[in-house]
């Protein structure tokens, strides 16, 4: 418009609130006006709005108007009707509201009563109350005009018996997260929305219909990447020594379904994750510097299988191949993968532009929490009668773990072996490149009597008869 402006077109115009916000997320352009419309416009007002428009353009800047309105609507639009029950609204107000204030309220809001009722009232709502939409909305319209402070509180009080299920995993989950905050981690907490570049070869992962922006699209399936995300966000700001743990839900999505309802299709667990990097202590004048390692985050994950009542013989663990460790293990009971665990890879730390290794696991609380099996806590004096304690010097294939053979130890001997211990390691001069010296100590224990030395030698004997079986271990006694 200039000031040679001589004829204007006026237009007005009733916008649906949902292609307005649907809009304005793909285009990620919020204005006042869709700040506006997404919420709704009275679309009785276009031409009461058209014509105001008209008569002050008219009055203030002498035009004329020269033309009748033209009113261009697909579908006429008709006010809501709702149904209302006064049974239901005594129920939701908590008090009975004498039936004449409920009307005179409804009248007050220009809410045309076009049916009553013994059992309620047919309602017709202004167009331009575009939020009440249901009998509740109308009850909360009703309430809010007759005042909160008329509600009268009853001042008994009731209360009911509650039964905890078994396992409690409110409990549990306190119980972990405070023995994980007294060891010195930081217990974290990310969005369940994640980007779309985490899963794009992941066909588990669920997508958004709607999703709020393209970065906010997915379900994770995974706790790691929110994870790395609050790590890098750390070390940027100069805190490199890092304990995280997080419990969060992840979601799953699977093709076939049992049946044909679509809601099996998708599946919600609960996981328990563990990241360390940096250093586990800063050095001073007495030690140096101690950085974190793979063991010292295995130890937390088998401390917290220890606490859930889970004992070390009746949990396998076996090397795991995954895209984003260099090298872990996973753990497994009754063939169930409970958790998995190790050194985060090169491509995900140059992804987060990190430099010091990350360890990671991931533990699989909702699995853990159905195959725990609560028992009474029972109490007994220390044992009277002593360990005993036996080496063993073996030669091993590489490729052969120790998690193997304590696993094999405690499968060969289940009544009297108490504990399993690597105390040397060593590969090099005098011993072929593809063998490695293991050195393990077995401690043995009877708690009823004292172990004999023939008791002790017919155990060892078995043991060093399934190491050599099962891995053609060549065997050294000390």
């Amino acid at each position: 418009m200039t000031s040679q402006t001589k004829n204007i077109f006026l237009e007005s115009a009733c916008f649906d609130p949902v292609y307005i916000r649907k809009t304005v997320r793909r285009h990620g352009l919020n204005t006042d006006a869709s700040f506006r419309f997404e919420r709704g416009t009275d679309p009785g007002m276009t031409v009461f709005a058209l014509k105001r428009a008209a008569m002050m353009i008219r009055s203030v800047g002498g035009g004329k108007i020269s033309s009748p309105v033209v009113d261009v609507c697909p579908e006429p639009i008709h006010p809501a009707q709702i149904d209302v029950n006064f049974k239901n609204i005594d129920r939701l107000i908590g008090n009975k509201i004498d039936r004449s204030i409920i009307k005179k309220i409804l009248n007050s809001l220009e809410v045309v009563i076009l049916k009553e009722d013994d059992q309620g009232m047919k309602l017709a709502i202004p167009t331009y109350r575009v939020d009440v939409t249901r009998e509740a909305d109308v009850i909360e319209e009703i309430l809010r005009m007759y005042g909160y402070n008329n509600v009268i509180i009853d001042e008994n009080i009731s209360s009911v018996l509650s039964y905890s299920q078994k396992p409690d995993n409110h409990k549990l989950v306190n119980t972990i997260s405070d023995y994980l905050t007294a060891v010195g981690f930081n217990e974290i907490m990310n969005n369940s929305l994640s980007k779309e570049v985490y899963y794009e070869k992941n066909p588990r992962a669920v997508s958004l219909f709607n999703p709020l922006s393209n970065d906010l699209n997915r379900l994770r399936t995974t706790l790691f990447f929110g994870g790395m995300e609050s790590i890098a966000y750390n070390i940027n700001r100069q805190r490199s020594n890092i304990q995280f743990y997080e419990f969060g839900n992840c979601y799953f999505f699977t093709e076939k379904a049992p049946d044909d309802n679509i809601l099996n299709k998708y599946r919600e667990e609960l996981h328990l994750a563990l990241f360390i990097t940096g250093n586990r202590s800063d050095g001073n004048w007495i030690e140096k510097d101690k950085s974190s390692s793979y063991f010292e985050l295995k130890s937390y994950v088998e401390t917290i299988f220890h606490k859930l009542g889970f004992q070390n013989y009746n949990i396998e663990g076996t090397v795991t191949v995954h895209d984003i460790f260099n090298g872990g293990l996973t753990f497994r009971k009754e063939e169930n993968e409970i958790a998995v665990l190790g050194i985060v890879n090169d491509r995900w730390l140059k992804f987060f532009d990190l430099k010091n290794p990350v360890f990671f696991a991931d533990i699989n609380w909702a699995l853990l929490m159905n195959m725990l099996n609560i028992k009474p806590i029972t109490f007994s004096d220390l044992p009277r009668f002593p360990e005993v304690k036996r080496d063993l010097s073996m030669l091993l294939e590489k490729t052969i773990t120790f998690e193997e053979i304590r696993s094999l130890a405690f499968k060969t001997e289940k009544n009297l072996l108490k504990k399993v211990i690597l105390f040397d390691v060593y590969e090099g001069k005098n011993i072929e490149k593809d063998k490695k010296s293991y050195a393990v100590s077995f401690i043995l224990q009877d708690e009823s009597k004292t172990l004999t030395d023939h008791q002790i030698e017919k155990i060892i004997n078995n043991l060093a008869m399934a190491f050599e079986k099962q891995f053609g271990a060549q065997i050294r006694r000390s």
